[in-house]
C-alpha cells in the first residue's frame, strides 16, 4: 500500500523556500502527486501531496521537514491520504473545468460571499482563486480603480439558466460584473476581436452627433435609443434617422471625427491585441467615414460599415451598397474567421446594441458591454461596470501583460 501524505506549508515568503523543502524531501525520494502555491501580501501557503517510496520511514521524513520548517520560520503540517481519497482525486480528471471571473471597481467581501454561495449552491467547487488586477492604493478613489479576480471551478452546473440568473441578479445588486466561462483550450487561444463601434469603442452614437450638426438632434436621438433597446427595426430606423441628414454639409463630418470620445481602456485594449498578434475589426451600422479614422488612430485591421452617400459635398440622406445590421455583422464575423483560418470558437464580439446580438451569438466569446437590458441578458457576458480593456480579463490576462 502507497504511502500518501498531503503537506501544506505557510509563512513568510522568501527566496529559496521551495527549494529548501523540495531538497529534503528528495533525500527520502519522494514522489510529487501535486502541488500548489499562492502568495498573499508576503505570506505563501504552500501543498504539496507526496508519495513516499514502499518502506520508506515515514517517522523519519516528518522529523526532517520539521526540523527544516522551524530553522526556515514557517509552519509545516501533515495530513494521511488514503488510496481510495486519492484515486476519487485522480478520478476528477477530464471532467469540465470552469473559469468564473468578477469585475469591479473594487471587490468586496459580500459580492464574493454571494458569488461563492451560488456556486456552492450549483453543486461546483473552487479550485484556485487568483487576482489577474495590481495591487490597489488605500488612496485610490474607488470609481477610477478596477479589480478582477478569477475563479477556477470544477464540476457540473446542477442548472444553467438558474446559474446564469443568478449571476444576473448579483451583477445588478452589487455593482459587479461576473463572467462564467467553459475552461476550453479556446479560451486561451483566441484570435480574432470584432467590436461596434458607436457607444463601444467611442462613447457616442456618430448618427446623434450628425444629427445635433444637422438640427435635428431630438428626433434622431429618440429614434436611435429605440433601436439599440430593440424596440424597433434596425434597417427601417436607419434608413428614417438617415433620411434626416439630408442636405447635411460633408465639412462638418472631420470635425466631428476628431472630437469623438474614445471609450475607456480601448487604448489599452487594442495595443495589447496588437503587441499579442491578435485581429481586431470594427462591424458597426455607423459609417465607414468615422470607422477609418478610427482605424488610423488605433490599427484595426478591418472595417465594415455602412457608406454615406454625399453628392456635390452634401449628404443625400441614403447609403451607398447594403446596410450593415445584425446580420450582416454576424455574417463578417464568420467570413473575417474564414478568411483568417481560424474557428468561431477563436473569435471575440463585443457590441452594446440589439443589432449586436446575431454577432455576439455567432461569436466564441460573446460580451455585450454596457449594454442597455435586453442585450445584457440576451448576452452570454457582459462588462458594465469597467472599461473595455475589462475584456482582456476574459481571456485571462494579468495586469503585468498588458500594454
Amino acid at each position: 500500500m502507497s504511502t500518501i501524505l498531503m503537506l501544506k506549508v505557510s509563512g513568510h515568503d522568501r527566496p529559496g523556500l521551495t527549494a529548501d523543502l523540495t531538497q529534503t524531501l528528495a533525500q527520502f525520494g519522494v514522489t510529487l502527486l501535486d502541488l500548489g502555491q499562492s502568495v498573499i501580501h508576503d505570506q505563501v501557503s504552500l501543498g504539496m501531496l507526496l508519495q513516499l517510496p514502499d518502506g520508506e520511514d515515514t517517522s523519519a521524513l516528518l522529523k526532517e521537514i520539521l526540523f527544516r520548517a522551524h530553522d526556515l520560520g514557517i509552519d509545516a503540517r501533515f495530513t494521511p491520504v488514503s488510496d481510495d481519497a486519492y484515486s476519487d482525486w485522480v478520478a476528477q480528471q477530464g471532467k469540465d473545468r470552469y473559469v468564473l471571473t468578477l469585475l469591479a471597481r473594487r471587490i468586496s467581501a459580500e459580492q464574493l460571499a454571494w458569488v461563492s454561495r451560488e456556486v456552492s449552491h450549483q453543486g461546483l467547487n473552487i479550485q484556485d482563486i487568483t487576482r489577474l488586477t495590481g495591487r490597489i492604493a488605500l488612496d485610490q478613489a474607488d470609481d477610477v480603480g478596477q479589480a478582477c479576480i478569477e475563479l477556477t471551478l470544477r464540476g457540473q452546473p446542477v442548472d444553467d439558466a438558474a446559474l446564469r440568473q443568478a449571476f444576473l441578479d448579483i451583477s445588478a445588486r452589487f455593482d459587479i460584473d461576473v463572467a462564467f466561462q467553459l475552461d476550453s483550450v479556446y479560451r486561451r487561444n483566441r484570435r480574432l476581436v470584432c467590436f461596434d463601434m458607436d457607444s463601444t469603442l467611442i462613447e457616442t452614437e456618430v448618427i446623434d452627433e450628425l444629427a445635433h450638426a444637422a438640427g435635428v438632434g431630438d428626433q434622431v436621438v429618440a429614434i436611435t435609443e429605440r433601436a439599440m433597446a430593440g424596440e424597433l427595426d434596425f434597417q427601417a430606423s436607419f434608413r428614417e434617422r438617415l433620411a434626416l441628414l439630408k442636405g447635411l454639409d460633408e465639412s462638418v463630418l472631420a470635425g466631428i471625427a476628431e472630437r469623438l470620445p474614445l471609450t475607456e481602456g480601448a487604448e489599452r485594449l487594442i495595443g495589447t491585441l496588437k503587441a499579442y498578434g491578435f485581429k481586431t475589426a470594427i462591424l458597426s451600422g455607423g459609417f465607414t467615414y468615422f470607422g477609418h479614422y478610427l482605424q488610423r488612430k488605433l490599427g484595426i485591421d478591418y472595417v465594415y460599415a455602412n457608406e454615406l452617400d454625399i453628392v456635390d459635398g452634401k449628404v443625400t440622406g441614403a447609403v451607398s451598397g447594403t446596410i450593415v445590421d445584425g446580420a450582416r455583422k454576424a455574417e463578417l464575423l464568420r467570413e473575417l474567421a474564414q478568411r483568417e483560418g481560424i474557428k468561431l470558437e477563436q473569435t471575440i464580439a463585443v457590441g452594446d446594441g440589439a443589432n449586436d446580438l446575431p454577432m455576439l451569438s455567432e461569436a466564441g466569446l460573446g460580451i455585450a458591454f454596457r449594454a442597455k437590458p435586453l442585450v445584457r441578458e440576451s448576452a452570454r457576458h457582459s462588462i458594465s461596470t469597467l472599461g473595455l480593456d475589462a475584456v482582456l480579463y476574459l481571456l485571462g490576462f494579468r495586469d503585468q501583460d498588458i500594454y
